[in-house]
């Protein structure tokens, strides 16, 4: 039987994970945490196998937790499920102590097998993160996408998804995130999420740098 605890701010999330993996006999939701100090706190009188956690989290988010989660509790392993796909933070992840790295739209399937793989104490990273990391090293080894300083915004948005771009738009039109999610009707957290997706994919340093990109793809006159 993996023990497992669940770590995210969003309690029906929590909900959906641990109502999916009940229907598995070996899975066992021994606790939940909506923040890294929580999941500290549980783990004190609650013993767990593998902590299902998410990056974004207040108070105490997973970059925070993951160095004092390992030092108090070298023995539990942790699994991230997660929005954040860029490859910054899955490198910071597992930098910092992390075992596996799946994001939130990953099968059921899938998720439960990275459950199993971590708790056996094996690395996992999900299909769709290894595939983009393979697409990338592939592209940089052929020499695709080295572009100059005068493109290089242009090119460095270029795996920006669907929604990162009309994201990327609104910002660029000067909306709040909290104006953005009311637009797209979803949550601010969402397009906080998308944000930082955009910015970790195009190093942007600012607004204005993300104004100029939005303006070299077409998306603002």
């Amino acid at each position: 039987m993996t023990r497992i605890l669940l770590a995210d701010d969003h309690t029906i999330l929590r909900d959906g994970i641990r109502a999916l993996l009940s229907a598995d006999a070996d899975l066992d939701v021994v606790g939940e945490a909506g923040n890294g100090a929580e999941v500290l706190a549980m783990l004190e009188t609650t013993p767990a196998d593998v902590v299902l956690m998410d990056v974004q989290m207040p108070v105490m988010d997973g970059f925070a937790t993951m160095p004092e989660l390992r030092r108090r509790f070298p023995e539990v392993h942790v699994l991230v499920l997660t929005m954040l796909d860029h490859e910054n933070y899955v490198a910071r992840m597992l930098e910092a102590g992390a075992l596996g790295y799946v994001l939130k739209n990953a099968a059921i399937s899938e998720i439960t097998y990275a459950i199993r793989t971590v708790a056996a104490g094996n690395p996992f990273l999900c299909t769709e993160i290894g595939l983009n990391m393979l697409y990338k090293a592939v592209a940089n080894s052929t020499g695709v996408g080295s572009a100059s300083s005068d493109d290089g915004a242009a090119h460095a948005g270029a795996d920006l998804t669907a929604r990162e771009l009309e994201v990327l738009k609104l910002i660029a039109e000067g909306l709040t995130n909290g104006e953005i999610a009311d637009k797209l009707f979803t949550s601010k957290r969402t397009i906080e999420t998308h944000r930082q997706n955009i910015i970790a994919k195009t190093q942007a340093k600012n607004t204005a740098a993300l104004i100029k990109l939005a303006v070299s793809r077409g998306l603002i006159s």
